[in-house]
């Protein structure tokens, strides 16, 4: 073989490499499902998210280029419509069908007209299927991973090989992740954990934590007079009540709540803002919600 053709050969095999690469276009919904999807895809894949950091996925208003970047998408990745209202209309539409994948089903009238349009749902609705939160259980994490294989398997120019290797790797890694945390974990034995919102409860079901109380049962709106008083009395009698709060969400109310009472503080960002999205994102999400919880550790 000439210098020219091995050089051109390289040429083609860099290109090869590449082209998949670029040709494909992954959008997810928040950053957490994104952490998921890159787990898969691996770093390379160009997987982008519409609600930016910082902002709720309740009540987000999509800009124009993020609707064009979904119109261009290969596939697309939501919780459902329970998480992602401002989605459930644009996604239920003729023009996403069979690029849309969600992780939870509709609690509502929807579900039919979603499946009308061939969409994809692929369920986990474990018993308490109302809490859409599904992301924060890292078992969920891996059960959306393998849908998301699926799915990514199916296009065009994707490199199969690649993906299940990744998905191994993801596997492994999560598992050994999982052991760890979990163990670190046991040091909260009579810790009294209390958490703004429900997003916290499939984390503390899965790793068997103690949460005692959930301040708003709705994070948009602030609670009635008589559930405060309820979330008062039980962190009254809490033993070392520790409450996890969200960087989305106004602090002014519970500071008025928790006035008086000993209370420790920790917070955690079930949106994963601060954490880098790469294929190792998810692992160091599902630690950064563990190290949170240890803040509530006495010190």
């Amino acid at each position: 073989m000439s210098f020219t053709k091995t050089t051109l050969a390289l040429g083609l095999a860099a290109l090869a490499a590449t082209t998949p690469v670029s040709a494909t276009n992954i959008v997810a919904s928040i950053k957490p499902i994104e952490l998921v999807v890159k787990a898969v895809a691996g770093d390379n894949m160009n997987v982008s998210t519409i609600v930016p950091p910082g902002s709720s996925p309740h009540n987000y208003s999509m800009k124009p280029s993020q609707r064009r970047a979904l119109e261009q998408a290969d596939a697309i990745f939501w919780v459902g419509p329970n998480m992602e209202t401002f989605l459930s209309r644009l996604l239920g539409g003729k023009e996403f069908a069979g690029k849309v994948l969600a992780f939870t089903e509709s609690t509502s009238d929807d579900k039919d007209e979603h499946h009308e349009h061939g969409h994809e749902h692929h369920g986990h609705d474990h018993g308490n299927g109302d809490d859409p939160h599904v992301w924060v259980d890292p078992h969920m994490a891996l059960e959306m991973a393998k849908a998301i294989h699926a799915k990514l398997s199916t296009l065009e120019g994707i490199n199969t090989s690649e993906l299940d290797t990744n998905l191994k790797d993801f596997e492994q890694n999560l598992h050994t992740a999982e052991q760890r945390i979990k163990e670190s974990l046991n040091q909260l034995e009579g810790t009294s954990l209390f958490a703004y919102h429900s997003a916290l409860e499939r984390f503390a079901e899965h790793y068997e934590l103690d949460l005692a109380g959930v301040l708003t049962l709705n994070p948009e709106l602030s609670p009635g007079a008589r559930h405060i008083a309820e979330v008062q009395n039980k962190l009254r009698e809490a033993n070392q009540p520790c409450l996890l709060t969200e960087p989305q969400f106004n602090r002014q109310w519970w500071r008025s709540i928790t006035e008086g009472l000993n209370v420790t503080f920790s917070t955690w960002d079930p949106l994963a803002t601060d954490i880098e999205s790469t294929a190792n994102g998810y692992i160091e999400f599902q630690q950064s919600i563990a190290d949170a919880v240890l803040e509530c550790l006495p010190k």
